[in-house]
């Protein structure tokens, strides 16, 4: 079964803003209102210590687009940028609307975030780290507020993304993200791709989108590379992967 999303709850919005030394009345509900909001969310969390900061980045596209992230601060959890997932996106063009999606190693969630914004109908966030985990919970809760959307068809959990029984989910995902930290790249991969093959059997024509370093090269077997974005070694790059075709029967009259 999965775990259902508990949103945070979010503090009172300010009803107005200091611009320019005087003050700016806001349009209560408005999109202003929201994002003002938020940014005061944000840096409330910010406040609270416990060793750990947090930075923001940005919904690029869509509904929600511009929507503030929270994001740990330090080396276990590296965000794709702006400009990677908007490459991505664009390369995936209309199969993100109405699609379903699994993202792995989640982290801020912004790829499955990105692809809610854009129009998929839902989909399963898998985070093992807690601290990462509580501020995925709240980013989905704000992207959500923001397209005036509720939590339906999305579900969060937190443990090992090799280990997680995707074939719990309702439905298999058209969209896979995979986003793992670069050391285990080549640990994991082997075995998230053998868990897909028989997850996405059953979809049409999905695609598994893996980030990983420009000197990287995964060979996945029973996946073929549809396209590369991205070069450089120590550079972010994402590989766009589909099923290989099934070999057709052949007629022996």
């Amino acid at each position: 079964m999965l775990f259902a999303i508990l949103a945070a709850p979010t503090p009172a919005p300010p009803q107005s803003a200091k611009l320019g030394g005087n003050r700016c009345r806001v349009k209560r509900g408005s999109v202003i209102e929201s994002t003002l909001g938020r940014i005061d969310q944000l840096l409330t969390f910010a406040k609270r210590g416990k060793g750990t900061s947090v930075r923001v980045m940005r919904i690029s596209g869509g509904s929600a687009r511009g929507v503030p992230l929270l994001v740990p601060k330090g080396d276990a959890v590296r965000p794709a940028t702006d400009s990677m997932r908007q490459a991505v996106f664009s390369s995936l063009g209309g199969r993100v609307e109405g699609a379903r999606f699994l993202d792995l190693f989640a982290g801020s969630g912004s790829y499955g975030l990105e692809a809610l914004s854009r129009g998929a109908s839902g989909g399963l966030w898998v985070e093992k780290h807690r601290r990462t985990f509580e501020l995925l919970r709240r980013n989905i809760a704000a992207v959500c507020q923001s397209m005036q959307r509720d939590e339906g068809n999305l579900a969060v959990r937190c443990g090992d993304a090799v280990a997680v029984p995707w074939d719990t989910m309702d439905l298999a995902p058209d969209l896979v993200f995979i986003d793992p930290p670069y050391p285990v790249i080549e640990k994991v991969a082997p075995a998230i791709f053998s868990a897909l093959k028989g997850l996405l059997r059953h979809r049409d024509d999905p695609r598994v989108i893996f980030e990983m370093p420009g000197e990287v090269n995964l060979t996945p077997r029973g996946f073929e590379l549809v396209k590369r974005i991205g070069k450089g070694p120590q550079q972010p790059t994402v590989g766009i992967f589909r099923l290989e075709p099934r070999p057709r029967a052949v007629d022996l009259k």
